[in-house]
């Protein structure tokens, strides 16, 4: 794996490089042959002395990303190794469940995920679709959809972008601002 290691007011020490290299390398166990893809990790500190790390790992057919605030540094790397693994196993979980369902095996990832020593892959129902809805896209514009969610009171909006045609998507961001999701 390739590491990207950037910090926001924070020097990135070589001895923080190599606790995130060391940490983030650990993930390789999951992996029969190791992953060819670029980690990018992204510490930032702040004036209340938080920091807080961001971790992506684009891969093939799944990304992996997690983010955590701490008064610690390492603390919050050693958590986001924990929540990544946690990812990993859930995905694992995920594809077999499917490949047993269909009765095949999913080549994309099951075989590249090595098995997961004392610890048993857990069922998890939480992927099950319990509602759907259905609607009619209006052609609008971003700031038009931004009001449609708040009147809504919800956390993202779905609409048909009236100058390009196509679907869009804004939802709110943690630091109360919006993003737009457009679709290629």
């Amino acid at each position: 794996m390739n590491y990207n290691i950037r910090g926001e007011n924070i020097e990135v020490t070589p001895a923080i490089r190599e606790y995130v290299e060391k940490k983030i390398s650990k993930l390789n166990r999951y992996f029969t042959e190791t992953p060819d893809s670029s980690v990018n990790v992204n510490l930032k500190t702040y004036n209340d002395k938080r920091a807080k790390v961001e971790v992506t790992i684009p891969m093939p057919h799944l990304v992996l990303r997690a983010e955590e605030v701490n008064n610690d540094m390492y603390a919050a790397i050693d958590l986001i190794t924990d929540k990544l693994e946690r990812q990993i196993r859930k995905y694992k979980t995920k594809v077999n469940r499917k490949a047993r369902e269909k009765g095949g095996i999913n080549e994309l990832f099951v075989n590249n995920v090595a098995d997961i020593p004392g610890e048993p892959v857990e069922e998890e129902n939480d992927l099950e679709v319990v509602r759907q809805k259905s609607f009619d896209l209006k052609p609008m514009d971003s700031e038009e959809a931004i009001l449609q969610m708040n009147m809504l009171g919800h956390s993202f909006y779905v609409f048909t972008n009236a100058e390009t045609n196509r679907t869009n998507v804004v939802y709110k961001r943690k630091d109360g601002r919006y993003g737009l999701i457009e679709a290629q």
